[in-house]
């Protein structure tokens, strides 16, 4: 029997690390063989070249798909998606794959599903469900769902809104969520190890920032930013790590806006355009409080006791452990927010919480069932009407 061909699709170096270990659970299987397509923000210098990465953990990239433009307004991210239809359909085209696996909700995923719905190939699409009401890829992420074949949720809420959306439950599988299996699995470096590997010394007090655009405002990321860093200017003493934003509308002027507050403040503030998985968490670990935007702070950082500053409305919707504390953009709520954060009343009470998103390893359990699902009648999906349960 010849052996099911998976292609994993990636683009950005935050949803690498996610599938790292559904790659190695799919490439290991010897009935099984692993195609990968980098795409996206790992072919870009500006954001790192972050597929050297991949092959350096020691997979072979079988098709690269270029297609971000350097520009990141909405033209010019239109365009890309554009050029990454393209670009997939060709790339498809030549691996012949038996089924596509997508992660999340970013335009060149929604690239990536265009296409494998063209070709008519099964997709099979994780972390759908979820919803996220300050971003466009609120609705990418169920057009994506609507476009798929197999289901892989984080948790039973998120089920129930894809059968929602008219799936069949025999297709959708909660399993959790699979970036926690990072935090089981890598054994994380220790603070001296840390800092040397980034050239930068932690204080007695560290954050860990990472802000994205909320792309669903025009001209609005932007203001935030300057409330932001006027809220971490209450805390002369904090060192500060500062991750740089992904390829999104308004990310270039977000960008820009860190390297200047880094060369204002050289001594207190580090910035950097990838850390890896690896430094990544470690840099959790490390850090008394995780503040921005960003998913990982929803998903991942609860699972370190740590406390997160979610700001705005990106996250707006998502299911919450207790550690995260919601504010509003403002500098004053910013700086509220941080002051709690800090209180040992808040840190003690992180100890008996309750983990949202599993505690088990999902890898595993996703690798089953793309292994075993029948494929050859999948790609015809009857629209599942809830009223069928009644």
């Amino acid at each position: 029997m010849p052996k099911r061909k998976i292609c994993v699709v990636t683009g950005t170096r935050a949803e690498y690390g996610l599938l790292y270990w559904l790659m190695k659970e799919i490439e290991e299987d010897p009935d099984l063989q692993l195609q990968i397509v980098a795409t996206g923000m790992h072919l870009s210098p500006e954001f790192g070249s972050t597929f050297q990465i991949i092959e350096e953990d020691g997979f072979r990239i079988d098709e690269k798909v270029e297609m971000l433009l350097s520009s990141d307004t909405s033209i010019g991210v239109t365009t890309s998606l554009g050029v990454g239809t393209i670009g997939f359909a060709g790339a498809f085209d030549r691996l012949k794959p038996d089924i596509i696996v997508v992660l999340g909700d970013r335009f060149e995923i929604f690239a990536a599903a265009q296409a494998a719905l063209i070709a008519r190939i099964p997709l099979a699409h994780l972390h759908g469900g979820e919803t996220t009401e300050g971003v466009i890829d609120e609705a990418i992420r169920h057009a994506i769902t609507k476009m798929s074949h197999l289901h892989f949720v984080s948790t039973e809420v998120y089920r129930n809104r894809v059968i929602q959306l008219g799936e069949h439950p025999d297709r959708v599988h909660t399993v959790g969520a699979i970036g926690l299996d990072n935090i089981r699995k890598i054994q994380l470096m220790d603070r001296l190890s840390f800092e040397k590997s980034i050239n930068f010394s932690l204080g007695e007090r560290s954050f860990l920032l990472t802000y994205h655009p909320v792309t669903l405002e025009k001209n609005h990321s932007t203001n935030v930013m300057k409330n932001l860093f006027s809220a971490l200017d209450e805390f002369p003493e904090a060192k500060c790590i500062i991750t740089m934003p992904n390829a999104d509308m308004e990310g270039r002027e977000i960008s820009q806006m860190i390297d200047e507050y880094v060369h204002l403040h050289p001594n207190r503030c580090a910035s950097f355009t990838s850390l890896g998985q690896l430094r990544y968490l470690s840099a959790i670990q490390h850090v008394d409080v995780v503040i921005g935007n960003s998913s990982s702070g929803i998903l991942e950082v609860p699972y370190f006791r740590k406390p997160t500053i979610n700001i705005g409305d990106r996250q707006k919707g998502r299911i919450q452990a207790d550690s995260i504390i919601n504010c509003l953009e403002t500098k004053e709520s910013i700086y509220e927010a941080i002051q709690l954060a800090l209180t040992s009343d808040f840190q003690r009470s992180l100890d008996t919480m309750h983990f949202p998103y599993g505690e088990e390893y999902v890898s595993g359990k996703v690798k089953k069932v793309l292994k075993e699902a029948d494929l050859d009648h999948v790609l015809k999906k009857a629209f599942y009407d809830l009223k069928m349960e009644e």
